[in-house]
């Protein structure tokens, strides 16, 4: 960030700040440590100037407040740069709509949301995948199935924007009914590769698949949406980012996986139509 525009978040946070402790200037000063004129110099936007780092933890602890949130390095004032456990939040959530997911997608809506799924994305299963997984994965299926439709709905708004990232082997481990797949039989794979492709082809421009040689580069599942929140999926429960620094770093690495693909968005459709032709059994089946 600019120094100047550095600045320039630091002093609007601090403006808040004041204002929402409910006491004047001189109180205010008086309880971060530094001199009124002092406070008044940061108030006045007449320097770039940051104030020294024992004023600004000061700041912070006094208003319970993080630092990253004070400089503008967070959106969050009090967990920036932590990790939150959401294992917790989906209890009781009935659907996708009514999820802490569906808030987040809501939140990106008009943003770039990028996603790195942990195996077919959600919105490009079919029922029988929903049913099947969820049979090994002891999840309600319905509640799947409305995820999946939801997901759809979602892609098909026009300010829809959303880039995912998958190794092409998932797909042609999955035509070949191996690994987690190896009990789904050859008829249901190639309805699912061609349900998917449909879709690919449907929601194109706006949901874009890159495919990348899972030999070559790995990643663990992983959403970020737009520019202040990411969600890591390990398991059943997502670890949660909101610091500007983590994102970008997230951000950077989805880029790096974009640039190995091997497959891109308007390839994949055909690619998974090819899959699907070329579906048989799996190898002793």
């Amino acid at each position: 960030m600019d120094k100047r525009d550095l600045s320039a978040v630091f002093r609007d946070r601090l403006r808040l700040l004041v204002r929402r402790s409910g006491m004047n200037h001189s109180a205010f000063s008086a309880s971060v440590g530094i001199d009124r004129s002092a406070l008044s110099q940061l108030l006045s936007g007449g320097t770039t100037r940051l104030p020294r780092a024992e004023t600004l933890l000061n700041i912070a602890e006094t208003q319970k407040v993080s630092l990253d949130w004070l400089l503008g390095l967070s959106q969050d004032e009090t967990l920036t740069g932590e990790i939150r456990d959401m294992l917790e939040i989906e209890q009781g959530v009935s659907g996708y709509g009514e999820s802490f997911l569906a808030r987040w997608y809501a939140e990106a809506a008009g943003s770039k949301v990028r996603y790195v799924p942990a195996g077919i994305p959600d919105l490009l299963r079919t029922g029988a995948l929903v049913d099947y997984e969820a049979g090994i994965t002891q999840r309600d299926p319905d509640k799947q199935a409305s995820e999946t439709r939801d997901r759809i709905d979602y892609n098909r708004r026009p300010e829809t924007d959303m880039e995912v990232c998958m190794p092409r082997h998932t797909l042609e481990i999955f035509a070949r009914g191996m690994g987690v797949w190896s009990g789904f039989p050859a008829s249901s794979r190639k309805a699912q590769l061609r349900h998917m492709a449909r879709l690919l082809d449907e929601l194109y421009p706006t949901f874009r698949v890159f495919m990348y040689d899972g030999r070559a580069r790995y990643s663990v599942p992983y959403t970020i949406f737009g520019s202040t929140r990411a969600a890591i999926y390990v398991g059943d429960m997502y670890l949660v980012l909101n610091g500007t620094m983590p994102i970008r770093t997230l951000t950077a690495h989805f880029d790096n996986l974009i640039r190995s693909a091997v497959v891109n968005p308007h390839e994949t459709a055909a690619y998974a139509a090819r899959l699907a032709d070329d579906t048989t059994d799996a190898p002793g089946a």
